[in-house]
């Protein structure tokens, strides 16, 4: 996998216009903002509208429903989140050991999936992640086994370390199990060590 590429979290828009990008810009700032300061819950076509200083049916416009706007939230911290993979500071970015960097994966993406468990959910798709960040995600976790020297079926490998990060998973663990953070966190450590067939 090439460290230089994000992948596109959606498919390939027509260029916006310098105007619509603002206005797109402005709106997903002013639904962070709601989500920060209330919740997911709260962020509706309406609150989003007036938090932005425009009409109801410019939100509509841009994002045609309430799921819309929450998957393009999603997709805005999913861009972040990879760019931070693809060019941040290591441990999780570039220039670290690959087992640090697969180590620093599995903490943020744990944190980023709880972070977002709500807009996950709200954003539809069954409460997963789109199909590009899923493989996004999946792709560098690949990448990391292979500079590990694992041998296998990688794609399956990946998957295997992939699961216990996604919502529907940690929703049954946490909400409804009520395991620790700190549990399922070891729990995941102990998986990519008898993966990557790695002692300590």
């Amino acid at each position: 996998m090439s460290e230089h590429h994000l992948l596109p979290l959606v498919d390939a828009p027509t260029p916006e216009r310098r105007d619509a990008a603002r206005n797109r810009e402005a709106l997903l700032r002013a639904a962070q903002e709601l989500v920060e300061r209330c919740s997911a819950d709260a962020v509706t076509m309406d609150a989003v509208a007036a938090a932005a200083g425009v009409g109801k049916g410019t939100v509509f416009r841009r994002f045609h429903s309430r799921e819309g706007l929450m998957a393009a939230l999603l997709d805005h911290s999913e861009t972040e989140w990879q760019a931070a993979v693809m060019s941040g500071p290591p441990p999780l970015g570039p220039g670290a050991e690959p087992w640090e960097r697969l180590m620093a994966f599995g903490r943020s993406r744990l944190e980023t999936t709880l972070l977002h468990a709500d807009l996950i959910r709200q954003a539809g798709r069954a409460g997963t992640r789109s199909f590009a960040a899923y493989s996004f995600a999946a792709m560098h976790v690949r990448y990391l086994l292979a500079q590990l020297g694992v041998t296998g079926d990688l794609p399956l490998l990946a998957t295997a370390l992939m699961a216990p990060l996604e919502a529907p998973v940690l929703d049954q663990q946490v909400r409804i199990e009520g395991l620790d953070v700190d549990r399922i966190h070891a729990g995941w450590v102990d998986l990519a060590r008898r993966i990557v067939g790695r002692r300590t």
